[in-house]
């Protein structure tokens, strides 16, 4: 018997034979332990199929396949809640060419964390740009409004009648603090401490007179206003010009002028968890008809939200050492 093995003797070697006469094929194999995944993923794999002797791109196959025990590259978005968080996160991730971005939105400040951006400097024209990132690996902190901030917010600059505004101001008496006998005064002094100063000036700027807690809730427990109008009327004998002034002042029960503060002050956070600040809060009437509405309007908030997120933000690239950018990034 002939020791040459023949083709039913190995089935596997004769389909090989067949293949080879058909047309060139390809083995898939796993990639030898030398080869890096870079190379991997940037050629492509190919195989002819028996079929019509198709070509058949298994490009996206093959990645996944290498990515079912390990990625190839970081990707993803962490969520954080707390500002330490992110900081720890940039720093664990952080690379030579990672940066933050902040958003400095009043109603949803955020602060963002891109480990593999863009590496420096522009691509020259028509070139392979060799220093570009995927940008995919991020984490986002949503900077916690605080509760007496989003409360205040929302009641600012509308009008109240007399019992909502009882019901929010005892609800939030926490955050209404009784100003200091130099503010009462109302004279700049370098014996006063610098937020009185600063009071005492964003009242005179406004022509405001500083209120105390105890004068909104009896107001707002009984509040009464009564109205007197005088017509005037004047001409002038050479000209026969005539002039007239329609003159109208609110009085109490008494009949004597209405005298009310149009100013609080306000100690609040503005992240949860943060430093309070003190905010002047304006206070206003009108009388509608038979009611009277309340207005109270959070004095230029946007410069204690500023500094809240300034402060916030200088600590994060203090203690990362990463560029800072204020808008959005790459999509």
């Amino acid at each position: 018997m002939s020791d040459t093995p023949q083709p039913w003797e190995n089935p596997a070697q004769t389909m090989r034979d067949v293949m080879e006469e058909i047309g060139d094929y390809s083995i898939v194999t796993h990639p030898a332990a030398d080869v890096s995944d870079a190379d991997i993923t940037s050629r492509a794999h190919l195989i002819t199929l028996p079929k019509d002797r198709r070509l058949e791109d298994i490009t996206a196959q093959q990645r996944t396949a290498l990515e079912w025990l390990k990625p190839t590259r970081r990707r993803g978005t962490a969520r954080l809640e707390h500002l330490d968080s992110l900081i720890d996160w940039a720093n664990r991730f952080k690379g030579e060419a990672s940066a933050l971005y902040a958003k400095p939105d009043m109603e949803a400040p955020t602060l963002t964390c891109i480990s593999d951006y863009h590496q420096a400097d522009a691509p020259a024209d028509g070139k392979i740009d060799e220093t570009a990132r995927h940008c995919a690996h991020r984490a986002i902190y949503s900077f916690p409004l605080s509760e007496e901030w989003k409360a205040w917010m929302r009641v600012s600059g509308k009008p109240l009648d007399k019992d909502d505004m009882g019901e929010f101001i005892e609800a939030n008496a926490k955050d209404v603090m009784d100003p200091t006998p130099a503010i009462l005064k109302g004279e700049i002094d370098d014996k006063n401490q610098p937020w009185e100063n600063r009071l005492i000036t964003t009242a005179a700027q406004i022509e405001g007179r500083f209120g105390q807690l105890h004068q909104l809730l009896a107001m707002s427990r009984q509040f009464q206003v009564f109205e007197k109008s005088d017509l005037q009327v004047s001409s002038n004998r050479d000209t026969g010009e005539a002039m007239i002034q329609f003159k109208s002042e609110h009085r109490d029960a008494t009949g004597a002028p209405l005298v009310v503060p149009n100013l609080i002050i306000v100690t609040i956070p503005v992240f949860r968890g943060g430093a309070p600040y003190r905010m002047p809060v304006r206070f206003r009437y009108r009388k509608m008809g038979g009611e009277v509405k309340f207005i109270l309007t959070v004095y230029n908030p946007e410069k204690s939200f500023e500094a809240a997120f300034n402060e916030a933000t200088a600590r994060a690239t203090e203690e990362t050492g990463l560029p800072l950018f204020l808008g959005t990034p790459e999509a």
